[in-house]
C-alpha cells in the first residue's frame, strides 16, 4: 500500500469546512482536500462558486433589467437598451474566482501547518482516504476527519440527454452568449431563480415541470400565487413527463406528454435544474463504515458526528437544509466540537428559514400550513396583502403577501411565508420572534414599527391573528 501520510485533521471540502481553521488549529497537522470542477477554481465550495454568491449578482443584475416594467405601472417611462452579456459574467467571475484562487492561496501557502490536496478522494478504512491528484495517488489519514464535500446536481435519465449540451446551475452562468430561448426543467429554486435572470435579460424561458406547481415545497398558497405570477412571466408547462431530449440546429429539442397529449419544443439552451445530491457516493463512505440515508445523505447526530468515532460532517452533504447559513452554522458546531471534545454542542435545526430570489421574492420560516395540519398541530393563520400596507400601496403591489401560523392559546408563531418585494429581509422580525420565544401579541404592540416602511406587513400580520 505504501506510504500513509498522518494529520490530525482531514477536511473534505472547502465550502464552510474551510472556515473551521482558525488560530486555535495553528498548532494541528492538517489536511484539507478539494476535488475541483473544470477549468475554474471551485475552492471555496458551492456557495462562492456555483451558488448563492454568483446567482445573486446575477438576480440584482436582473431585478435592475426589470425596472421598465416596473415603472410602466407607476407611469414612468423606462427603456431597456442592451444586456450586455459578456461584461455581466465577466463582472461576476472577474470577483468570484479572484475570491476562490486567493482563498487557495492563502490556505496553501500561508498556512504552514496545511497541507492542501487537491483531487478526488475515497475512503479505504474509517479514516483514511486514498486522494487521486495530478502528481498520482496518495494515502492520508487522521485522528479526526469533517466530511464538508457538498452535492452536486442530479441529472434525470431521459433518453438522449447526455448526447446533447445542456446545462446545469454549475456551468449555465458562464455561457459564451445569451441564447434567445431556454428550455428550464425543473420547478423548484433554483429553476424559479434562473428563469428570473434570463427571462429578464430577454432569454424566452420555458419552464417544464412534471407537477402542476411551482416551488410546490413552499406553503400552498405561496406556491399557488408564484405559480400564477410564473406563468404570466414564462411559457410554464407543468403536468409534463419527458420522452427524449436531441439536438436540433444549434440548440436542442424536447419531447413531452402532457394534459393535452405530445408536444415538442425547441430552444438555443437546455437547464437542467432538478435537484442536487450528496457527494457521499464520491467519496466511498461505505468503505470507512460510515452509514449514509436512502437520499444519500450523510447520517449524523445532533452534534454532527456521524456513525464512526473522530468523524463528523457538515452541509449539503449531510443536512436536510441545504442552505449556506445552515452549513456555517453546523462549521461552527463541529469546530466547537472538534477543539472540545469533553464538552459537545449540538446544532439548533428549529426555525430555519430560506428564501427564493425569484420574481416576486419569497421568503419562509417554519411550518408551512400543510406541514402543520398533517401533524396535527393547532394553529390559528392570517395573511396580509402587501397593497393593503403604505408602502406597498406606493409601490401599486397587487400580488404580495405575508402568511402567518401561531399556536391559538399562546401566540407562539408556528410559521411565517412571505411572497413580494424584499421578502428575505422582511421576514427577519418573525425568524427572530420564533428563535427568542416572542409571542405575537407582544411583538405587534410592544414595539414602535415605522410607518410607513415594509415592516408593517409583519406588524398587520400579527395584528390579524384571531387568538383566543
Amino acid at each position: 500500500m505504501g506510504h500513509v501520510r498522518h494529520f490530525d485533521l482531514i477536511i473534505i471540502g472547502t465550502g464552510s469546512g474551510n472556515a473551521i481553521l482558525d488560530e486555535r488549529f495553528a498548532d494541528w497537522d492538517v489536511a484539507v482536500v478539494e476535488k475541483g470542477v473544470g477549468s475554474h477554481s471551485s475552492y471555496g465550495g458551492t456557495c462562492l462558486n456555483v451558488g448563492c454568491i454568483p446567482t445573486k449578482m446575477f438576480v440584482h443584475t436582473a431585478d435592475v433589467a426589470n425596472s421598465p416594467t416596473a415603472g410602466e405601472r407607476l407611469g414612468v417611462g423606462v427603456r431597456l437598451d442592451e444586456v450586455r452579456w459578456r461584461e455581466i459574467r465577466d463582472r461576476v467571475f472577474g470577483r468570484i474566482d479572484t475570491i476562490s484562487e486567493s482563498g487557495k492561496r492563502f490556505r496553501r501557502d500561508e498556512n504552514p501547518n496545511v497541507t492542501l490536496y487537491e483531487g478526488t478522494a475515497r475512503f479505504t478504512a474509517a479514516r483514511e482516504l486514498r486522494v487521486e491528484t495530478a502528481e498520482g495517488p496518495t494515502t492520508i489519514s487522521a485522528d479526526r476527519v469533517v466530511i464538508a464535500a457538498g452535492g452536486r446536481p442530479v441529472i434525470p435519465e431521459i433518453p438522449g440527454i447526455e448526447d446533447v449540451d445542456y446545462h446545469t446551475s454549475d456551468s449555465v452562468m458562464r455561457l459564451e452568449s445569451l441564447p434567445e430561448s431556454m428550455i428550464i426543467m425543473g420547478t423548484g429554486f433554483i429553476g424559479a431563480e434562473f428563469a428570473h435572470i434570463f427571462s429578464a435579460l430577454g432569454v424566452r424561458v420555458t419552464m417544464v415541470g412534471r407537477s402542476g406547481r411551482v416551488l410546490r415545497s413552499e406553503d400552498v398558497d405561496i406556491s399557488e400565487r408564484f405559480t400564477e405570477l410564473a406563468a404570466r412571466q414564462w411559457d410554464l408547462r407543468l403536468n409534463r413527463r419527458e420522452i427524449e431530449v436531441s439536438g436540433s440546429g444549434e440548440g436542442v429539442r424536447l419531447r413531452m406528454d402532457g394534459p393535452e397529449g405530445a408536444e415538442t419544443l425547441e430552444a438555443g439552451t437546455l437547464l437542467v435544474a432538478t435537484g442536487r445530491r450528496p457527494n457521499s457516493d464520491l467519496l466511498d463512505t461505505a468503505a470507512a463504515g460510515i452509514e449514509t440515508a436512502e437520499d444519500g445523505k450523510v447520517k449524523v447526530d445532533s452534534t454532527q458526528r456521524t456513525t464512526v468515532e473522530g468523524v463528523w460532517a457538515l452541509g449539503d452533504v449531510s443536512s436536510e437544509h441545504e442552505l449556506k447559513h445552515v452549513a456555517n452554522h453546523e462549521e461552527r458546531v463541529v469546530q466547537h466540537n472538534l477543539l472540545h471534545p469533553d464538552t459537545p454542542i449540538e446544532s439548533d435545526h428549529r426555525f430555519v428559514p430560506h428564501a427564493v430570489f425569484s420574481e416576486p421574492q419569497i421568503a419562509s420560516v417554519g411550518l408551512t400550513e400543510q406541514q402543520a395540519a398533517e401533524h396535527g398541530i393547532g394553529y390559528v393563520t392570517a395573511t396580509q396583502d402587501y397593497g393593503g400596507i403604505a408602502y406597498g400601496w406606493a409601490m401599486e403591489d397587487t400580488s404580495g403577501f405575508a402568511k402567518l401560523l401561531a399556536a391559538p392559546s399562546t401566540g407562539k408563531l408556528l410559521g411565517a411565508h412571505i411572497i413580494g418585494p424584499q421578502a428575505p429581509t422582511v421576514i427577519q422580525p418573525l425568524i427572530q420572534a420564533m428563535e427568542f420565544g416572542i409571542d405575537a401579541r407582544t411583538m405587534a404592540r410592544g414595539q414602535y414599527w415605522i410607518h410607513p416602511a415594509m415592516p408593517e406587513l409583519v406588524e398587520n400580520a400579527l395584528l390579524g391573528l384571531p387568538l383566543d
